[in-house]
């Protein structure tokens, strides 16, 4: 696809044996198409402006068995994510599921859910505003999100919760908080995980309503209220947010 004299950056995927190989493509001024696989085990494709979609399917195929083994050896390694560079393919977890960028340039600012990808559209495609966008939206979709999860989690408590507000911050070391006051904080990272995980932290801090510290009564009445809460809290660990 054209858009005036730049050629916009495309999406392809191919099979091998058993397994699928997504890649994106960028159009740029070289003589030679290069391909990379990044440490998330996405493939990144830079190929010449006047490169076929069915020559650089052809190539990503020819060269199918070394990119398994490059991504099998990185996911041998569990580590956290490399720096987000906002590019097309790119994956990104949101509620515990994996999806891939897809950017566009149009007149219309969209972020949207499209099957399997997260669809961008903005008149700046620069990584620094599909940040910023794709931030804004995560934030907007937290609120919700959030708020749903705090309602069902009130709900498990037998006598009534107390006034708590919720807010959300981007914290480093955890995951969430609930002040004196009565405000309950959550991590806007806990939006890339799945639902079971955000009520493990959430159950978890409005038990700290009645037991402020981690002692046999707080664990006794988390317990009763989430019994699974060790598999829910691990799964959270496992994903490295």
């Amino acid at each position: 696809m054209w858009q005036g004299d730049v050629r916009m950056n495309e999406l392809g995927v191919v099979k091998y044996g058993d397994r699928e190989i997504a890649y994106a493509v960028e159009f740029c001024r070289r003589k030679t198409l290069e391909i990379s696989v990044m440490p998330d085990s996405a493939v990144q494709i830079r190929a010449p402006q006047g490169a076929s979609l069915d020559a650089i399917a052809q190539k990503v195929q020819k060269k199918a068995s070394w990119i398994i083994e490059k991504q099998d050896w990185f996911a041998k390694f569990p580590k956290a994510p490399p720096p987000r560079q906002y590019l097309s393919g790119e994956t990104h977890l949101y509620m515990g599921r994996r999806y891939r960028l897809k950017i566009e340039k149009g007149k219309e600012r969209l972020v949207k859910i499209d099957g399997g990808f997260i669809r961008v559209v903005s008149a700046g495609v620069r990584p620094a505003t599909v940040k910023k966008i794709l931030d804004e939206w995560l934030r907007e979709r937290a609120k919700i999100q959030f708020d749903n999860v705090f309602q069902a989690c009130a709900a498990r408590f037998s006598s009534p919760i107390g006034p708590v507000r919720l807010q959300i911050r981007d914290m480093k070391t955890r995951w969430g908080s609930l002040s004196k006051g009565g405000i309950l904080t959550l991590n806007i990272r806990l939006i890339a995980a799945p639902k079971e995980c955000i009520e493990y932290v959430v159950v978890h801090e409005l038990c700290h309503l009645k037991y402020p510290n981690h002692d046999k009564k707080f664990y006794r009445l988390l317990e009763t209220r989430l019994p699974d809460w060790e598999k829910r809290k691990l799964k959270l660990e496992n994903l490295g947010i």
